[in-house]
């Protein structure tokens, strides 16, 4: 990889089996960026713990997300894979990055309100403070730019304070700081069945996404009962979000523009874009599937491929923890002492 481009890292969660929107909104965008960006692609399953997780499917979905990874795509003599457990100084630094956060700024994060309510009143303190993970997973690498969908914009935006507050206090050169880099399409698909709501791997309703494990059956079975909306007409308009969210799904596929998209079904009915849509999806994502499978039979492989991609993170990630304890003041020890 070369030293001149630009640091480019994105994750997703195992916490759950992936769906098309993790695929179209990331892994297909990751594999026409590792081509053009330093790119780091990893699982964090850090994160996943701050909701109780069953050990078992969780270590599953972890090897099927990396397995998924590689499948969609992504090539490890391309770009770093690893999973985030595997790496302690994301751990390490989010705890000096807590140091630096202030409780109001947490505290305004939407995911945060979002997810906190539905704990009821024994909230996990790992709720309120895993933004700081975040911004640690993002700044140990120099990360330059971070795709990520409009409904996480914030989650960089507050990575960017702290690393500035940071640099102002420590010197400008501590942290790189991040900027947020939306996809042009398929940057956020929605539910099937509630498409003003993003779609979600941890929707109680399975007919709400199609997962990345589906088969071509189920797969249209799915969308042919996708919510729509009133009328007949196809157009791609914010008042038809069911409509919009199909030719979306069809644009980050096809590589179309939406009026190239809207103009083909000129005179079609909805039941035309949904079957046309699900036929898409499962030529899609067979490929993937199967490839998935071959790899989840191969554990060996897999725990290879993690412990270098871990091997050559760790590397980097060590330069920029020794240097933040430089700065921080605190005594050399596991890192030697150099001058920063």
């Amino acid at each position: 990889m070369s030293a001149q481009k630009a640091v480019l890292l994105s994750a997703v969660q195992p916490s759950n089996r992936l769906t098309v929107g993790n695929y179209l909104g990331a892994l297909k965008n990751w594999v026409r960026l590792q081509n053009e960006y330093d790119c780091l692609f990893f699982a964090v399953d850090l994160h996943t713990i701050t909701l109780r997780q069953d050990p078992k499917a969780l270590r599953e979905q972890t090897y099927r997300a990396i397995a998924t990874y590689i499948a969609a795509g992504i090539d490890p003599a391309k770009a770093t894979l690893f999973i985030q457990s595997h790496v302690p100084e994301h751990a390490e630094l989010a705890w000096v990055l807590t140091c630096f956060s202030y409780m109001g700024e947490l505290n305004r994060m939407t995911q945060y309100k979002d997810k906190s309510a539905k704990e009821g009143s024994n909230i996990p303190a790992g709720l309120f403070i895993y933004p700081t993970l975040m911004a640690s997973d993002i700044l140990l690498y120099g990360t330059k730019l971070v795709p990520v969908g409009s409904d996480q914009k914030q989650h960089v935006e507050l990575t960017r304070d702290i690393a500035i507050r940071m640099n102002n206090i420590y010197g400008g050169d501590l942290f790189v700081v991040p900027e947020p880099f939306i996809p042009p399409s398929g940057a956020r698909i929605m539910s099937l069945q509630d498409p003003t709501s993003k779609m979600s791997k941890s929707d109680p309703d399975p007919n709400s996404a199609v997962y990345l494990t589906d088969t071509e059956d189920q797969i249209l079975k799915k969308v042919k009962r996708a919510v729509t909306d009133s009328g007949t007409e196809i157009t791609y308009e914010d008042t038809k979000p069911g409509v919009k969210n199909l030719l979306d799904i069809q644009a980050a596929i096809t590589g179309k523009s939406h009026p190239e998209l809207v103009s083909s079904y000129a005179g079609k009915m909805y039941g035309h874009l949904k079957v046309e849509t699900a036929q898409l999806l499962a030529q899609e994502l067979a490929p993937i599937r199967t490839k998935t499978d071959e790899l989840l039979k191969d554990l060996s492989y897999l725990d290879k491929l993690l412990q270098d991609g871990a091997e050559a993170a760790r590397s980097r990630a060590q330069v920029t923890l020794a240097r933040v304890y430089d700065r921080l003041g605190f005594v050399p020890g596991r890192y030697p002492r150099r001058s920063f």
